[in-house]
């Protein structure tokens, strides 16, 4: 099992970016979290099966039709098993 902290840059709020990254996390029995940040770019936590980071990682390169993403950063982490399911969290 695997952890990874991603920061996805480019035009991806306004875009369905949080929902689509969602949808795709589910169907890859992924859980963790994914939210807008303030400066623009999109924050997600991905838990589970190693090809399925690697996958969602790949995912996160193009994202949904309307992004049109310049970055993607990734890091991995210890895998900590904290999450039941993924959600989108928004910020206050």
């Amino acid at each position: 099992m695997k952890r990874t902290h991603t920061i996805i840059s480019g035009r991806v709020q306004g875009v369905a970016f949080r929902a689509s990254t969602r949808g795709k996390a589910i169907a890859l029995n992924l859980t963790g979290w994914v939210k807008n940040l303030r400066e623009g770019s999109v924050e997600a936590i991905f838990e589970g099966e190693d090809d399925h980071i690697e996958i969602m990682r790949r995912w996160c390169e193009h994202g949904p039709p309307l992004a049109r993403v310049t970055g993607v950063d990734s890091s991995d982490e210890d895998y900590t098993g904290e999450f039941t399911e993924f959600t989108i969290l928004y910020r206050g």
